[in-house]
C-alpha cells in the first residue's frame, strides 16, 4: 500500500477522495496526521492554488502530496466567489448564511448560471507536477435545499436534474461531481504509474 498526504483539513473531501483511490490500494492521510502547516493561498487560478500546496507539502514531508482547490463561479457575479469561495462563505457567516448574501447580490437577474471547479495537484517531488481539473455545470437554486454534501452543495442544482447536491446521494454526487471528474483523471494516470 502506497502512502500519500492529501493537504487538507477537510473530512469530506478525504473521504471523498479516498473512497475514489481504494481500488489503486492507496492510503491517504490528512494535513493534521502529516502536521503540515496550513499554506496561504497566494494563487489567482485554482490550479495555482493547487500547485501551491501540493509542493509546499512535498517539501515538509518527502512524500508523495495531493492537493486540491475548488470553489464556485457564478456567470452573473463575474465567475465570484471563484477561488475566494470558502473564504467568502466565513465572511458572510458560513453556510447557510452565505446563501441569502448571493441572492442579495443576484437581486433578481434571471441568469443564475454557475459552475464548480476542482483542480488537483499531485506533486511527487518539487518539480514533478501534475494537475488534473474537472467541472460541474448548473444553476442556482433560489434556497438552498437538503443536508448532504457540503459547502454550497444544498444551494446548487447540477445541469440534469431538480434537486440541488444537497438532496443528491453521495454515491451520486461522486460519480458526477466537478472533484470526482478530476480524480476520475488522476486515477487514471496513477493507473500508468509504479507506485
Amino acid at each position: 500500500m502506497t502512502t500519500f498526504v492529501f493537504a487538507s483539513h477537510n473530512a469530506h473531501k478525504l473521504e471523498e477522495v479516498q473512497r475514489i483511490l481504494q481500488p489503486l490500494n492507496i492510503r491517504l492521510i490528512d494535513s493534521a496526521t502529516a502536521r503540515l502547516p496550513d499554506v496561504i493561498e497566494t494563487g489567482k487560478t485554482f490550479k495555482e492554488n493547487a500547485v501551491l500546496k501540493a509542493v509546499e507539502g512535498f517539501k515538509q514531508t518527502k512524500m508523495p502530496v495531493l492537493a486540491d482547490d475548488s470553489g464556485l463561479c457564478i456567470s452573473a457575479l463575474n465567475e465570484a466567489p471563484g477561488v475566494y469561495s470558502a473564504r467568502f462563505a466565513a465572511k458572510h457567516g458560513g453556510y447557510p448564511a452565505v446563501f441569502n448574501v448571493l441572492n442579495e447580490q443576484l437581486k433578481d437577474n434571471p441568469d443564475r448560471k454557475a459552475h464548480y471547479v476542482c483542480v488537483i495537484a499531485l506533486a511527487m517531488s518539487e518539480t514533478q507536477v501534475y494537475t488534473f481539473e474537472g467541472e460541474l455545470h448548473g444553476t442556482l437554486a433560489l434556497t438552498p435545499e437538503g443536508t448532504g454534501g457540503f459547502g454550497y452543495d444544498p444551494f446548487f442544482i447540477p445541469d440534469g436534474y431538480h434537486q440541488t447536491l444537497g438532496c443528491i446521494s453521495a454515491e451520486e454526487k461522486n460519480k458526477i461531481s466537478h472533484r470526482a471528474k478530476a480524480l476520475k483523471k488522476l486515477f487514471e494516470f496513477l493507473k500508468t504509474q509504479q507506485l
